[in-house]
């Protein structure tokens, strides 16, 4: 059976027990705090699980794509040196909103596996809680081991622990203890050795969890304390790789369909061979598996980058591209090569990865040539480093900058050094390795409270496209603290005008007003399970009272205007550059907007001026806002509505429409088009490949662009003593400028020709070498100019020249070609150790480099060193 027929069996199965089969959910996740990535097949059922929302339907089915690479979850360092571990990997789930609980649960599973897809009832074995003595002070799970008595005999009933079968959605949150399935893939001859039930849970290759059963019913409180949930869920996770290593007969994730067919290109293209060498093997599972987890965050929205989840992507890729570059030995980009067998593979079940196919390739590709660039250079830091080591340890402190600063791997460092004949002090590294960890913790830390519940049962309901006033109660509220921000209260309220950060548009701000008078400021407003959120640095003093809600009016007037410039410049792009230009991105706050999007090349000049006469014009037709809060998703697609991949959507969906510009957009929006005033692009650039930015303003930035700009203008002409052109002035001080400089350069040369004559008479004879250190008036240039001339008169040469310019120090170095080869001297070297005494550093080729640096002081006690390297 093949992993497509396998995903499909799956699906259809609990299809028949009257499961809703929903679509995988974004592997990005852009609206959680809480999380960067969908780490479980239950985060996108996370608000159901809290109470804070009413699922359509309590069965529910999926296959869902998730990512483990950070965090509690974190599988990322396993990868490749086992063959079960994943970044990405495909999460088979059944879940029970209040429905049904432990005894479908359990027999459904049974059946699955073993009547319709015929595994082996003798190569399985189940796990049930055991109860803890702990704080929790819980009982064994009798009623799931009694369902499995009478399944499967007793001793292939096995009683686990707290941290294997107690299930936590994190410190707070849902949980409950669990029923995991383990397979026994072993041959008939091992398993008479030694019995599977000895190695459930032991981390053994072939006896592996399969299917995880989750039965929530409890909650965890920020105090540790344990209380019932008021309704029952089944959460169950089964790894669809596993499965297919189980049916289809392997004993490895890597031997399935799943994964050959991209371990066969590897082995094409790096002209190397699967299983006959454990570092080669190594390599390439590492390779890919992370082609799956790179390609499906890009096909997602997500693109490598050095903050947030972009960070973890770009970490993945690197990975790979290290571990192909050590031990595959390529050094030209090669990953990008197997997105395309890839989509063979997932395509039909994931229709983004051919949807996404040119972007994601584009990125990849851009991405290894970036880290192949980073790894020449650190490979250059690294010889420096190893040339100013004294004995053959090499500081760890050092090597976790190469690490930090440059990306350089630190496994690769290690092995450099082995082959140079050098070590790594390997406590000094985890040390500096350590003290960042502890500071970045320390900085991101948060603690959170219980909930104070105030109303139970309450729906929240949000007012905020209509209405920026309202009156409100308080639901719920809780004390967070951060070494950030400080101490915060989250609240929650019955109903709210405050938009929720979503879509790249902002959260709002603005205030609370007590009867009293008092006032509570809003700082913030985020979405939280499916919840409103607002942050404010106080409580109201009657918690019962009812509150005037009030959105600062101005800044949600610039937001909507700058968020309605959004929708028009997609539609402006489409229409100039081509339908190809897809939304990648957007951030939408109240003083400018940013706006990603795919498009092969820099968008001219004259493109973007097109683009800009589009928005404004339909800014001029004064287009009236048409709203429709809910349509059927696949109506409003087939209208002509712009969906985004990475986002998620109802069956329900809300449109906005602005002429014929059409989008799904929960955000805010002018009524008409004539509010946001006038459309101005600053910048246009790449931000990865295949990916542009433009960043512009509208509304009152515009206003306060041609403000600035005018009041520039003026000063420019105050300062050409009122031209009455002022641009036909400067064009002449250009000129005149430009005239200026030739003349000082040909007084500089003539400058160099008198000073070559002087220094070549003041040339000393050591050791049969030419050589010369001295200060000199001169610019980088003129020095460099002068080496170059004054070695063509004589061989043997050394010149070692420093200047002073401008408050700063520079040290030129010069070595005959001949000599630098016969007496093993490198300029570059020689340079960056007496850049020391300049306070500064440099480097260049071995027959000429430069060293700069802040200390003019130094340049003497430099030029004096440099004797030492020829006698």
């Amino acid at each position: 059976m093949n992993s497509k027929e396998i995903r499909s069996q799956f699906l259809n199965f609990f299809k028949e027990k009257n499961h809703k089969i929903v679509a995988s959910a974004p592997m990005v996740i852009k609206d959680d705090p809480t999380l960067l990535f969908t780490n479980a097949g239950m985060n996108q059922f996370k608000e159901y699980f809290l109470g804070n929302s009413v699922p359509k339907s309590s069965r529910v089915s999926d296959t869902q794509k998730c990512l483990r690479v950070s965090g509690k979850h974190n599988d990322l360092e396993e990868v490749g040196k086992d063959t079960y571990h994943h970044t990405m990997f495909e999460m088979l789930g059944n879940w029970s909103f209040g429905d049904y609980f432990k005894k479908e649960a359990i027999e459904w599973a049974w059946e699955l596996l073993t009547d319709v897809l015929k595994v082996d009832k003798d190569s399985l074995y189940v796990s049930v809680f055991e109860g803890s003595s702990d704080a929790d002070n819980l009982e064994m799970d009798m009623e799931a081991y009694n369902l499995w008595k009478a399944i499967v005999p007793e001793d292939r009933i096995i009683k686990g622990n707290k941290k294997d079968n107690f299930w936590e959605m994190g410190e707070q949150g849902p949980c409950g203890p669990c029923s995991e399935i383990h397979v026994d893939i072993r041959s008939a001859e091992e398993k008479a050795k030694v019995s599977g039930a000895s190695l459930v849970n032991e981390d053994h290759p072939q006896v592996v969890e399969i299917w995880n059963l989750v039965f929530m019913q409890y909650n965890r409180k920020a105090s540790g304390q344990l209380e019932p949930l008021p309704a029952k869920h089944v959460d169950t996770g089964m790894g669809f790789e596993r499965l297919c290593m189980v049916l289809q007969n392997v004993k490895s994730n890597y031997d399935t369909d799943v994964f050959t067919p991209i371990i066969r290109e590897i082995e094409t293209i790096t002209n190397s061979k699967y299983g006959k060498n454990e570092e080669t093997d190594i390599a390439i599972r590492v390779i890919a598996d992370h082609i799956r987890a790179v390609s499906f965050s890009i096909a997602d929205g997500q693109l490598p980058s050095n903050t947030g989840a972009g960070y973890v992507i770009r970490r993945i890729l690197r990975r790979a591209v290290r571990y192909g570059f050590t031990f595959l030995e390529t050094k030209e980009p090669f990953m990008y090569r197997l997105v395309g067998v890839l989509n063979n593979i997932m395509g039909d079940a994931y229709p983004e990865l051919k949807e996404q196919y040119q972007l994601i390739e584009n990125v990849i590709k851009e991405e290894e040539h970036s880290f192949l660039k980073t790894l020449d250079q650190g490979l250059v830091l690294l010889d420096t480093i190893i040339s100013n080591t004294k004995g053959k340890e090499v500081n760890g402190a050092k090597a976790f900058e190469l690490y930090d600063t440059y990306g350089f791997p630190i496994d690769l460092t290690a092995l450099i050094l082995s082959e140079k004949g050098f070590s790594l002090d390997e406590a000094g590294f985890e040390k500096a390795m350590q003290e960042q960890k502890n500071r970045s913790k320390s900085a991101s830390e948060t603690s959170k409270e219980d909930w104070t519940i105030l109303v139970n049962d309450q729906e929240q309901e949000f007012i905020g496209y209509d209405r920026l006033e309202a009156d409100v109660k308080l639901v719920k509220f809780r004390k967070i603290t951060s070494k950030k921000d400080g101490q915060q209260y989250q609240l929650v309220f019955n109903l709210t005008p405050f938009y929720a950060e979503g879509g790249g548009q902002v959260g709002d701000k603005g205030y609370l007003e007590a009867s009293n008078g008092d006032v509570i400021y809003i700082i913030d407003t985020k979405r939280e399970n499916n919840e409103i959120v607002h942050f404010s640095k106080n409580l109201p003093k009657k918690l019962e009272e009812v509150l005037k809600a009030v959105v600062d009016k101005k800044q949600r007037q610039r937001t909507e205007a700058n968020h309605t410039a959004t929708h028009l410049l997609h539609q402006a792009l489409r229409e100039v550059l081509g339908t190809h230009v897809e939304q990648k991105g957007s951030a939408v706050h109240s003083k400018y907007l940013r706006f990603d999007f795919s498009h092969f090349a820099k968008v001219t000049t004259e493109e973007l001026r097109e683009v800009e006469d589009f928005v404004n014009a339909r800014i001029e037709g004064k287009l009236e806002l048409q709203e429709n809060k809910s349509v059927p998703m696949k109506q409003a697609i087939e209208e002509g509505a712009m969906a985004l991949f990475g986002e998620k959507y109802g069956d329900a969906v809300r449109t906005i429409r602005f002429g014929k510009s059409i989008e799904l957009c929960g955000g805010t929006h002018v009524k008409n088009t004539a509010d946001i005033w006038h459309f101005k692009i600053k910048s246009e650039g790449a931000v990865a490949s295949g990916i542009r930015r433009i960043e512009a303003i509208t509304f009152d930035g515009v206003k306060e662009f041609y403000f600035e700009n005018n009041r520039t203008l003026f000063e420019i002409k105050d300062v050409l003593n009122n031209a009455k052109d002022p641009v036909k002035a400067v064009v002449a001080l250009q000129e005149e400028n430009s005239s200026y400089k030739k003349q000082i350069a040909e007084l500089l040369k003539d400058k160099a020709k008198n000073l070559k004559g002087d220094l070549l008479g003041s040339l000393e004879e050591i050791n049969g070498v030419q050589f010369l250190a001295k200060k000199v008036d001169l610019d980088a240039a003129g020095i460099k100019d002068l080496s170059f001339e004054m070695g063509q008169n004589k061989d043997n040469l050394f010149l070692l020249f420093g200047t002073e310019q401008k408050g700063k120090a520079l040290l030129s170095c010069y070595i005959s070609k001949e000599l630098a080869a016969s007496k093993n001297l490198n300029a570059g070297t020689i340079v960056r150790e007496l850049g020391k005494f300049i306070q500064g550093g440099g480097g260049g080729q071995p027959f000429f480099a430069t060293a700069g640096g802040k200390n003019p002081a130094g340049i003497e006690e430099a030029l004096s060193k440099a004797k030492e390297y020829i006698s």
